[in-house]
């Protein structure tokens, strides 16, 4: 049984991080059959993964406590959620990779696979970290884990409501860009509730993180905002090329913000406009 030795309390990435690391690893792996399930499919389920493990540790060992175990299954559920709604979409949704472009479905050499493997390992475990470092430091439930946790499960929600709203609207009209609920707030609800859940994540483990640890955790943090301001980059792209003379879709993309509610920053890119 793994033992949690006083001297690994602080340090960045210790015993029990090497063994999330090898889960994540596991979650991931799935990018070997297509490249980009590496950084989806594979990170829903690296973190699903992750959550699990946390919560069997947790359990078997009689660290959990009520936080650590409701974030484990936090993760479980954005993990399956996540993996589940991606695979889902992209094994029946014939459009897709017309979309996406068929260069990214192609096959890729062994080598550059592999190195992103590793990539994708060490940055889910830094993403979930701050769960992990409550264990390594055996830290008990105070404010900032349970605030972190409220935000993260908010975040769930707006997710799962964003691509439920915008799947029910392609179904009434799949040539119209999605202007409804979430939608008439930011143009891409899913993508901040994404970084909202990872922000939860960072809070959660405000009042465990120690040296190096807040490193690990910020930095992935940033990472995964960097991330989702660049896929809301191209869903722009990709929506100013589609719906950019619709006088519907310019008064809206000029009026509602692209990816964070509140404020300004309605655009990333710059039109194709006449």
């Amino acid at each position: 049984m793994f033992q949690l030795l006083p001297e690994y309390i602080g340090h960045a990435w210790p015993t029990f991080m090497w063994t999330v690391t090898i889960v994540a690893a596991i979650g991931c792996i799935m990018g070997f059959y297509e490249f980009v399930w590496f950084m989806s499919v594979g990170y829903g389920f690296a973190v699903m993964c992750i959550g699990l493990f946390h919560l069997i540790f947790g359990l078997a060992t009689g660290t959990a406590t009520i936080a650590t175990t409701v974030m484990s299954v936090l993760f479980l559920i954005y993990g399956w959620r996540l993996g589940g709604y991606i695979l889902k979409r992209e094994l029946t949704n014939a459009n897709y990779k017309k979309k996406v472009g068929d260069d990214a479905f192609k096959r890729t050499p062994i080598f550059v696979s592999l190195f992103m493997w590793i990539i994708m390992m060490f940055l889910y475990t830094a993403q979930t970290s701050p769960l992990s470092y409550r264990v390594i430091n055996r830290s008990a439930d105070d404010v900032t884990v349970w605030v972190g946790i409220a935000i993260m499960a908010l975040a769930i929600l707006g997710e799962a409501t964003a691509d439920h709203q915008k799947s029910a609207a392609k179904k009434e009209n799949p040539h119209r860009f999605c202007d409804k609920g979430l939608f008439k707030f930011v143009r891409c609800p899913n993508y901040f509730s994404e970084i909202m859940f990872w922000v939860g994540v960072f809070v959660s483990g405000i009042g465990t993180m120690q040296g190096a640890q807040w490193v690990i955790a910020g930095a992935a943090l940033l990472v995964i905002i960097y991330v989702m301001y660049d896929s809301a980059k191209r869903l722009e792209l990709r929506h100013e090329k589609t719906y950019g003379l619709d006088p519907e879709y310019q008064k809206y993309s000029d009026t509602v913000p692209i990816l964070f509610p509140f404020t300004k920053h309605c655009h990333i890119i710059k039109t194709y406009r006449d």
